[in-house]
């Protein structure tokens, strides 16, 4: 489904020829057929025999293929985008519109490269937001990967309590229902996201096991005033974590001079995607004598301009609002 919608807005929105290689049966006569791809080819040296230097990949972990293709051409990605439903016949165009799209540039990404990759996956309607490979992993570990784990323990739970020749999920709430969407999810793909991240995600296991412990006593406490204060605490902690990704307001240019070394976009994009502040657009600006240059960035909003100002300025780089 990803690949296929990669494919379906880079012909709709870029213009692009795409080139298609699948191992599975069929699959790739569903993406000609679906329009998600133009040239299917026989491997993958012959689907990107013809291709810019570019590459990288949507996997949901990024550290193991980060630190595998130590290449100046690679940049690890992951939209955060997609459905429960599996296989290029869901491919669709707008898939990405709106959706954030992680991208793990490195000390040794090449500049150009990054700006190419950004534009790009602008381009398909995402917006890209640059995270280190590990803190990538950490977070998806608790927000993506914790949840799938829960929805399956869920579901289980479900099946030992509800009376054996039931009603089955019609006797619960749309709560459980919402909450086990993603349950059983495509081993194929799953089983090696849980493996890929298991420290990550043993760890977060770990603290949500605390975390029940904690409530568990306050019922068997009967506290009324700490089931409440929890409760409250999680509406106010839910409500922060929405109001994060409102946008700004229109964009605002910053320029920054660099010098040119390997590393310096990646630096850069990086200190601005820790603190949260989305790179809307960028592009670079070398002098005639490739010795230094100017990346010039677009943000949302004046607060997370001045924001970006002071964390370009902690790396030691000259930086004004254009």
């Amino acid at each position: 489904m990803i690949g296929g919608s990669v494919g379906l807005a880079a012909r709709e929105r870029l213009g692009a020829t795409v080139r298609g290689f699948d191992p599975a049966e069929g699959v790739l006569q569903t993406a000609r057929e679906r329009g998600a791809v133009d040239v299917p080819c026989a491997s993958v040296s012959e689907a990107v025999a013809e291709a810019d230097t570019v590459v990288t990949d949507v996997g949901s972990t990024k550290r193991a293929i980060v630190a595998a293709a130590d290449d100046e051409r690679f940049v690890g990605g992951h939209p955060l985008a997609g459905a429960e439903t599996a296989g290029v016949m869901h491919a669709r165009a707008d898939l990405f519109e709106g959706a954030t799209w992680y991208l793990t540039p490195t000390a040794t990404t090449s500049g150009l490269i990054y700006e190419r990759l950004h534009r790009a996956v602008a381009a398909l309607g995402a917006r890209p937001a640059a995270i280190d490979a590990t803190d990538h992993d950490r977070v998806l570990a608790a927000v993506s990967h914790l949840p799938h784990v829960l929805a399956n323990v869920l579901v289980t739970q479900a099946e030992e309590a509800l009376p054996a020749g039931g009603e089955g999920l019609t006797a619960t709430g749309p709560s459980f229902r919402d909450a086990t969407r993603v349950a059983g999810a495509n081993s194929r793909i799953w089983g090696d996201i849980y493996l890929s991240n298991a420290d990550a995600l043993a760890e977060r296991i770990d603290a949500f096991i605390a975390r029940l412990a904690e409530v568990r006593d306050l019922l068997r406490a009967g506290d009324h005033d700490g089931v409440t204060a929890w409760n409250d605490a999680a509406a106010a902690e839910r409500r922060g974590l929405l109001e994060a990704g409102v946008a700004g307001g229109p964009a605002q240019e910053l320029r920054v001079s660099v010098p040119n070394r390997p590393g310096v976009v990646a630096e850069v994009a990086l200190a601005l995607g820790r603190a949260g502040v989305n790179i809307v657009d960028m592009a670079l600006h070398p002098t005639p004598d490739m010795t230094e240059g100017l990346i010039a960035l677009w943000v949302s909003g004046d607060r997370e301009a001045d924001r970006a100002v002071e964390l370009i300025a902690e790396l030691d780089l000259p930086v004004a609002r254009a």
